[in-house]
């Protein structure tokens, strides 16, 4: 495709156009580049200063007749570029919508053609349905949930926080179906859902599945342990007063400290002779003989000792024992 050089260099022209479109020379820029679209059309991109619309440009069409040397603005306007920012696509409301999204003040629209839905009459299939919709048919709901509606509702609630595959299922022991507080639900739903009714249990008030559980079983039980509190006193009770003292009881005085007595003597020093002891007579605490001077002991050292009796062998060790007992009290 050949180029056309009439338009091609009609840059004035074209920004004149583009400056119009804007409604202001300060929104367009540079000239970004020309581009030949069909013999005698060229169009012309300039960069668009506009804040909050980066990556937009400003497209002005150019054109020119056979065998003519005058350009001519076909279009001028304003067109996202590939790296533009633009908002994201439309989505309609009924796709944007999301459980828990509807607040108490808030009304939904009514939707013709929804698939969920049949008119009462025209519900038909088990037994159950079809008595419902020959009641409904003129004297209550204009429309009823059909098939597709009640599958659809049933896997959710099956899949859902109530359903087997919730945490408390399968810590449970026992299903929903034996429980007392189970409540089935009328028609298709009987054999697969139902509604708690144990104040007890987290899914109170709420739809459950068959094979749903909790630890609120009707049926269920655990071991009782014993009491880990202790045991308290018995009281005894009977028709005869009792007195009681609620004096305070005085706070007892202090023992007096025991004054330290002599050290004994070490094991190995002769034990002074002591007199025997009489049957009826507590024997006495034999006394200690006081140390002899320095010269008297070298004396007593030298001396020896009187071999020992056996009858002051029983005087010793009583001695011993009372020594013993000595160093203990200190």
């Amino acid at each position: 495709m050949a180029k056309d050089a009439v338009l091609l260099g009609a840059l004035d022209l074209a920004r004149e156009a583009a400056v119009e479109a804007a409604g202001d020379d300060a929104l367009v820029g540079d000239h970004l580049s020309a581009t030949t679209v069909e013999d005698r059309l060229v169009t012309h991109l300039f960069a668009c200063t506009m804040p909050g619309y980066r990556g937009w440009v400003w497209s002005v069409t150019l054109a020119r007749a056979p065998r003519q040397k005058v350009a001519t603005v076909c279009e001028a306007h304003l067109v996202p570029a590939d790296d533009a920012l633009l908002a994201p696509a439309w989505v309609p409301w009924a796709d944007r919508v999301r459980p828990g999204d509807l607040e108490p003040s808030m009304v939904l629209p009514y939707i013709p053609g929804d698939g969920r839905l049949v008119q009462g009459y025209e519900s038909t299939g088990e037994e159950d349905e079809d008595r419902l919709a020959n009641w409904e048919l003129g004297l209550g709901r204009p429309r009823v949930l059909g098939q597709d509606g009640r599958t659809e509702v049933a896997d959710r609630w099956y899949r859902g926080s109530h359903g087997p595959s919730a945490a408390s299922a399968m810590a449970s022991a026992s299903p929903c179906s034996t429980c007392a507080f189970f409540i089935p639900l009328t028609g298709s739903m009987r054999m697969r859902f139902g509604a708690c009714a144990n104040e007890w249990s987290p899914s109170d008030g709420r739809v459950v599945s068959v094979d749903h559980g909790c630890g609120a079983h009707s049926e269920t039980d655990v071991e009782r342990g014993a009491t880990q509190w202790p045991d308290p006193d018995p009281v005894f009770q009977n028709d005869v007063p009792v007195a009681l003292d609620l004096t305070a009881e005085p706070e007892p005085e202090p023992e007096p400290a025991a004054e330290p007595e002599a050290s004994a003597e070490p094991e190995d020093q002769p034990v002074a002779e002591a007199s025997e002891p009489s049957e009826d007579e507590v024997p006495a605490e034999p006394e200690l003989a006081p140390e002899p001077e320095p010269e008297t002991q070298a004396v007593a050292e030298a001396e020896p000792a009187e071999e020992a009796t056996p009858e002051d062998a029983a005087v010793a060790e009583p001695a011993e024992e009372t020594e013993d007992a000595e160093r203990q009290a200190d």
